[in-house]
């Protein structure tokens, strides 16, 4: 069969997970939903070419593609469309992939509301809330009114961002294409995504080309490419086909360091390295660094620093947060870096609310190149979660032994994520507790609690001898809900007072705790693990996205735990004081 290059495994495993939010959407059959959801997961999970498969007719051969399924597949590879997906995606209403955007809003919600209010779009969802229309609608109410009215103000605030995990896919395809073009020189991210923010506008790309009008012809007729909004000889705007708009600069080979440079930014780190080159006689800017007429040849970023009487600045610390001052003291820090990580912790199984059984997550992590995983599923108080009973602890923690030694040496911690009480307890006695090699404490549960009461309930659960790490700190998603409230340098203190650690929580949705509160951490010398939160194994490679944050908050390899050999650990964990 002819296969469409363009079409891109990450594009199919979309595809399907779109037709599976289309068809609840439509108030189809769950069970139909639930088998294009659980393709997508065995697509995710394949380790040979799913595009080579399909060309092969080899699909049959990955579980839970079925023939209806494989046919579909087939026709987007082949063809590029998919005749079902336009179809779902013509009979639903635009807005209504909007509105899962609102916390608290499913698809079973959105079909309610559409057949009994008619509502097509978030515009007409905010009305009908302002007319209270909401309130008298079974599985509504008022208090769930006002948490979507609260839920779309959020929306028009965040509209224009995307996490940073979702625009670095997309950036890396377009890099991809751009480095596959003949007459390319250099080329790099730039902006936000190479400084690696937390959430982002749009994607800077900064490249070098000889002719750069054929580089912006090839750039605008890329297939990523929706529609060009500008169009010149050394800038080109368009919008992806996901909806993210892109940037690409282009300029001569000697110009690229300080193009490079400019436009990676922050505009205060740029402010401040401008100051910095007048008081030394110079000037800088996109195109060069000038001392009067003459422009001083520099073939990178290095060479433009030092002149500048700077060590290099990584990307991620160019925020104008001391970087300048560090780097002109030799004193930047050697950032962590995402092979030093040895082992990760935070991981779910199908003990609770995870999608992968233990032995599969192990022989995932082994593949990784960790030495070992701590395993920790929710705890009892999690009982929408299938939190651990004290009986499926014992049962899981022989599993542990019994994999330990057919894995050896990789190792598996025995640990569990345990739910923070309104009164600052654990949810088990310590008689339990005590069974663990460590102990993940979380706020899963009373978000509203006011900054003193949170911050009096973690700092008691802080002061549990058996506590090691607390999770995911502020408890924030990113763009879809705030932290809530607490004092967390409070926290920090109380970490650093009896030797606890914090989690620097890896899922692109999280990013918890922030890298603004890893500086101070740091400073207060409380280490940082650097944890996943996997429930599948996908996620146990959100890692990246954790180290990219760790840097962006100064952390070195001696700051996060995680980076210690397993003998290291081992002994990390043996001196945990418990009296």
């Amino acid at each position: 069969m002819i296969c469409v290059s363009a079409v891109t495994k990450e594009t199919v495993i979309r595809i399907l997970e779109e037709i599976a939010v289309l068809l609840e959407l439509s108030g189809e059959n769950p069970f139909k939903s639930r088998a294009y959801r659980n393709a997508a997961r065995n697509l995710e999970n394949l380790d040979v070419n799913l595009i080579n498969l399909v060309c092969e007719n080899n699909l049959s051969s990955v579980p839970g593609i079925g023939e209806a399924i494989n046919k579909k597949i087939k026709e987007l590879v082949s063809t590029g469309k998919l005749a079902y997906y336009e179809a779902l995606k013509s009979a639903i209403p635009s807005g209504h992939l909007e509105m899962l955007k609102i916390p608290g809003l499913g698809p079973k919600k959105i079909n309610v509301l559409y057949k009994q209010l008619g509502i097509k779009t978030i515009g007409e969802l905010e009305y009908a809330c302002h007319e209270n229309r909401l309130v008298e609608i079974a599985g509504f109410g008022e208090k769930t009114q006002n948490n979507i009215l609260a839920g779309i103000e959020k929306l028009k605030i965040f509209k224009e961002r995307r996490l940073y995990a979702e625009a670095a896919s997309d950036a890396i395809l377009l890099l991809s294409a751009i480095r596959n073009y003949q007459d390319i020189g250099r080329v790099s991210l730039a902006g936000s995504l190479r400084r690696s923010l937390e959430t982002i506008k749009d994607i800077d790309i900064v490249a070098s080309a000889e002719n750069a009008e054929k580089l912006a012809d090839y750039f605008a007729g890329l297939p990523e490419v929706d529609k060009t909004l500008a169009r010149g000889n050394t800038k080109v705007s368009v919008t992806l086909r996901t909806g993210i708009n892109a940037d690409l600069r282009i300029v001569s080979d000697q110009e690229f360091p300080h193009a490079l440079l400019h436009f990676t930014g922050s505009k205060e780190h740029n402010t401040a390295l401008r100051s910095r080159a007048k008081a030394r006689g110079l000037k800088i800017n996109e195109y060069g660094l000038w001392r009067g007429d003459e422009n001083i040849f520099c073939r990178s970023e290095e060479e433009i620093f030092s002149h500048l009487g700077l060590s290099y600045i990584p990307p991620e610390l160019r925020e104008n947060m001391g970087e300048m001052e560090a780097a002109e003291k030799k004193e930047l820090p050697s950032l962590v870096e995402e092979n030093d990580i040895c082992g990760l912790f935070h991981i779910h199984t199908g003990f609770s609310d995870g999608a992968e059984t233990l032995e599969a997550m192990v022989q995932a992590a082994i593949k990784m190149g960790m030495q070992y995983i701590g395993v920790s599923d929710h705890s009892q108080s999690a009982y929408y979660a299938g939190g651990l009973k004290k009986e499926e602890i014992a049962e899981q923690h022989r599993l542990v032994d019994e994999l330990n030694k057919k894995y050896a040496p990789f190792y598996i911690f025995k640990g569990i994520e345990s739910d923070i009480l309104p009164d600052g307890n654990l949810d088990y006695t310590d008689d339990v507790l005590k069974s663990f090699d460590f102990v993940i404490a979380a706020i899963h549960s009373g978000f509203n609690m006011s900054s003193r009461e949170m911050t009096g309930r973690i700092k008691k659960a802080l002061q549990n001898p058996y506590t090691l790490i607390l999770a995911h700190p502020t408890g924030r998603l990113l763009l879809a809900r705030d932290p809530y409230q607490v004092n967390i340098r409070e926290i920090i203190d109380e970490a650093s007072k009896y030797g606890k650690a914090l989690e620097l929580n890896a899922n692109p949705h999280r990013l918890d705790l922030d890298w603004r509160n890893c500086i101070y951490a740091r400073e207060k010398r409380v280490k940082i693990f650097i944890n996943p939160d996997a429930h599948n194994i996908t996620g146990l490679y959100d890692i990246r996205f954790g180290v990219k944050i760790a840097r962006k908050g100064w952390l070195t390899k001696e700051d996060c735990p995680n980076c210690f050999s397993l003998d290291a650990m081992k002994k990390y964990l043996a001196c945990r004081n418990y009296n």
